[in-house]
């Protein structure tokens, strides 16, 4: 090998490091992983607003996902029918397991930030605003839990009178108690509630109740 040849090859082995192309290196690497981190967080405290339904998704395969939901937030419409009058609500629900939930009265107006916390087998009612044990008189099944979806599961899933069906591109599920009938309606496009229906048969009495806004963790 000739000297020159030498000088050449010992010239590019001593090049030093540029000390500033290293650091917007380490900075990309740092602001990459800030951002992947930020990712993950942010979509673990966030539960998807829907079900992932695709064209090959079955209605077995929706069911099973509702069956299976670990903790919601709704706001839904709420009409109770009686012999006697008819009373309408809007309603957020909040169920977190099988030990908390919470029903939060949005309208009408006059019984507006009304909480109805269910703790295990604690119920709580918040709002020193309002006499609660005379408004619970006169709207006795905001109280109960025949309005969460949550109860709907349960009986679903402990009743041995339950039926399922489809129409019109919807998956119907039914349960049959000894006191009254409840359906649920689900969306075979969304894979989400859309209503459910309360029937009382010892009593002139229906509920029903429209899903607007489901946000689901299952």
């Amino acid at each position: 090998m000739s000297r020159e040849k030498i000088h050449i090859h010992n010239h590019y082995r001593k090049q030093p490091i540029n000390k500033g192309k290293l650091a917007i290196i380490v900075l990309i690497i740092l602001i990459i992983t800030t951002i992947i981190t930020i990712f993950f967080i942010k979509n673990s405290k966030n539960p998807a607003k829907n079900f992932k339904i695709g064209n090959n998704t079955t209605s077995q395969e929706i069911v099973n996902n509702i069956l299976n939901i670990s903790s919601y937030e709704t706001k839904v419409e709420v009409e109770i029918k009686s012999n006697k009058n008819e009373n309408r609500y809007i309603i957020k629900q909040t169920y977190n397991g099988e030990e908390e939930s919470t029903q939060e009265v949005l309208e009408p107006s006059n019984i507006a930030g009304v909480k109805i916390i269910k703790n295990g087998k604690n119920l709580k009612l918040e709002n020193t605003q309002l006499n609660l044990s005379t408004m619970f008189e006169n709207y006795e099944y905001l109280s109960g839990n025949d309005l969460d979806l949550s109860s709907f599961i349960q009986d679903y899933k402990n009743n041995n009178k339950q039926e399922i069906k489809e129409k019109n591109n919807e998956i119907i599920l039914k349960v049959n108690n000894q006191n009254r009938t409840r359906i649920l309606y689900i969306s075979k496009e969304t894979g989400m509630p859309t209503k459910m229906e309360i029937q009382h048969n010892n009593k002139n009495l229906a509920i029903y109740i429209l899903y607007n806004e489901v946000n689901v963790n299952s």
